[in-house]
């Protein structure tokens, strides 16, 4: 089952016995959960038939104990399994998996990772449990997600300030709706977030940032790329070494996809997986660096990286080491 079609049915209040929720991407299992905890039950059934687990803690004798009783002043009761990937002897849960009562909805947070599906267990969870499985989104869907998110709360959002979010958070689906949340109620009657509005309420400057450092590299204009660094230098938390590096290999693996792809910019930027407002960077660095160009980049960028974490490398500075790979990149 998809997120939308538990949350749906959950808000018709259509329940069924066990909901078995794993895989990488925690925040649609939070979603979930969260709901779960918050709206099945009125405040009043919740102080009776909400019953919460969590796996590093519990035992399964007293999660199924928990789950056979039946529900005071309510047809149902709620009992959620949080962090389960650290129960232990977790198919001891098989027994009630295979007898469940009706009157218990049971939930099951499996964070993290999946279920050995060769196991007998797993294939008993298929089964018995409506079944969910989230995976990580790739990075270059995630201005899309942002999109997607903005436009069903009725508001837009500009693509600068979309790669502004995506380049400085990373792929953390929570984390970039805090911030958006941050900023639409600062928002007032406007409908439109903007760059300024991320440089404002999230803290990133529209001037010197991740995304700033790809356009200032992929022209060859070393005067701005070492200016962001030595910005990133002077506000450490603003970039790190750690964010820098992965997000310009990920920009030049797609400039390099370039050489390989056909068709006109549009089909070409549906090819590598970008926006295509953003295209003209990517179509920029290819004719500016060239085949053999890119292609060492993107060995420079591996070289680095491995010296940012001290492997064939003194301890040095990650403003000094970020100075000396761009300048290589551009001789």
């Amino acid at each position: 089952m998809s997120v939308e079609k538990i949350l749906g049915e959950w808000k018709k209040k259509i329940y069924k016995p066990i909901y078995w929720l794993e895989g990488e991407e925690d925040y649609y299992i939070d979603q979930l959960v969260d709901y779960a905890e918050a709206h099945i039950l009125t405040e009043s059934e919740a102080s009776f038939n909400l019953t919460i687990f969590y796996g590093r803690d519990a035992a399964w004798a007293d999660i199924i104990n928990a789950c056979r009783k039946y529900p005071m002043f309510s047809d149902k009761q709620v009992v959620i399994l949080k962090e389960a990937q650290q129960l232990r002897e977790m198919d001891k849960l098989e027994a009630y998996f295979n007898l469940p009562l009706s009157s218990t909805i049971f939930i099951v947070a499996y964070k993290e990772k999946k279920l050995d599906a060769r196991t007998k267990f797993a294939k008993l969870v298929k089964e018995r449990a409506e079944f969910l499985s989230t995976k990580k989104i790739y990075d270059s869907a995630l201005p899309e997600w942002v999109n997607t998110y903005v436009t069903r709360l009725e508001y837009t959002i500009s693509p600068k300030a979309t790669m502004l979010l995506v380049d400085h958070i990373g792929n953390d689906l929570a984390r970039i709706e805090n911030e958006i949340q941050k900023i639409l109620i600062n928002l007032k009657t406007r409908k439109t977030i903007t760059e300024e509005d991320v440089e404002n309420f999230v803290g990133i400057s529209k001037d010197f940032n991740i995304f700033e450092l790809q356009s200032a590299v992929a022209a060859k204009d070393l005067v701005k790329a070492v200016r962001v660094i030595r910005y990133f230098g002077d506000n450490p938390k603003a970039a790190p070494i750690q964010l820098v590096l992965p997000s310009l290999y990920a920009f030049f693996s797609k400039v390099f996809m370039i050489f390989g792809a056909s068709g006109p910019e549009d089909a070409i930027a549906r090819q590598i997986g970008v926006n295509g407002f953003f295209f003209k960077n990517y179509s920029q660095a290819s004719h500016t660096y060239g085949y053999e160009g890119v292609e060492k980049v993107l060995l420079l960028l591996h070289q680095y990286n491995l010296r940012s974490i001290g492997i064939n490398a003194t301890r040095i500075e990650d403003e000094a080491l970020l100075k000396e790979m761009v300048v290589k990149m551009m001789m």
